[in-house]
């Protein structure tokens, strides 16, 4: 089983000038991960622009991204759908094609109950036997996945193995942990507003779920670690208020709008945004500019193209 641990990126995905998906960016991306010490990726989340692509343009991501990272670094798809028939039939495609891990999500808009979403989730994990885990994301889908939930979940299915959490409340947190006594990692988004990284390192998750390491992924792995030693608490927290700053940034907008834009400043096929987005563009942009070069973030990563 995978043991999910430190710095899991969140993937954006790459498009060429014709709107098409750009796999080389896709595996230029993908390397520098590899290459600055990223212990797993994510696909297919929000920061991949998911709501935007066409089911075939899913599958043939996964199908694509499998054949760059196998047996590399660890990749998780999301196979988060507006019915629980799609994100099964998808989960069973991910598992088919040889993917890593699938994450599921409650499906988003229609607000169901706890009871539902409990049936949802388990019925989802009752169709793979691959790593799996939930994504608890009430801001983007309307429903909190509660503790017990979890709990309940985990009791059932061992190969239930992650919360990733984008929740502001610490409690959650601490129930999660509590009531699945480590069983479960939890590992958490890198939203400022919420600033639940060093709580849920504190109570024993395992790492963060982050949009921060496609720009910095150094020092996303650095901040991510496990506190299992003094020198990592207080080397991860000093290195996390220290980049805090270009996370705020990063998060000006939803994901990935800034990240993209951060991306194409440091000459990585970060390209442009699917409609209705919009690119970000103006003084916000070069605000941007100049505190990822007063920060050091172009010099060490800026390439050219």
């Amino acid at each position: 089983m995978i043991n999910l641990t430190g710095s899991w990126v969140a993937m954006p995905t790459p498009f060429t000038e014709d709107n098409k998906i750009d796999y080389k960016a896709f595996e230029t991306l993908i390397e520098r991960q590899i290459k600055y010490g990223t212990s797993q990726l994510f696909v297919l989340g929000s920061a991949g622009e998911v709501t935007l692509l066409s089911l075939e343009e899913k599958k043939e991501i996964v199908h694509e991204v499998i054949k760059m990272t196998k047996g590399r670094i660890p990749v998780f798809f999301s196979a988060s759908a507006l019915t629980t028939e799609a994100s099964v039939d998808f989960a069973k495609y991910c598992q088919a094609e040889g993917a890593d891990g699938v994450i599921f999500t409650v499906p988003p808009y229609v607000l169901v109950p706890q009871s539902a979403a409990l049936a949802h989730l388990d019925e989802c994990m009752s169709a793979v036997d691959i790593p799996c885990g939930i994504y608890n994301n009430p801001s983007r889908l309307g429903v909190l996945v509660t503790p017990e939930t979890v709990k309940t979940l985990s009791d059932k299915h061992p190969h239930f193995v992650v919360d990733k959490e984008a929740t502001s409340s610490v409690e959650q947190l601490v129930q999660v942990q509590r009531l699945c006594e480590g069983k479960i990692k939890i590992m958490c988004c890198d939203f400022p507003k919420y600033s639940i990284v060093i709580p849920t390192l504190g109570v024993g998750g395992t790492g963060t779920a982050n949009i921060g390491g496609n720009i910095i992924p150094e020092e996303a792995a650095l901040y991510s670690r496990p506190w299992t030693s003094m020198d990592i608490v207080e080397e991860g927290r000093a290195e996390y208020f220290k980049w805090f700053p270009l996370l705020q940034a990063l998060y000006t907008f939803s994901n990935p709008i800034v990240i993209k834009a951060a991306l194409n400043i440091l000459g990585l096929p970060g390209g442009h945004l699917r409609k209705p987005y919009q690119d970000f563009e103006g003084s916000k942009l070069l605000e941007l500019e100049k505190l990822m070069g007063e920060m050091g973030v172009i010099d060490k990563y800026g390439v050219k193209r």
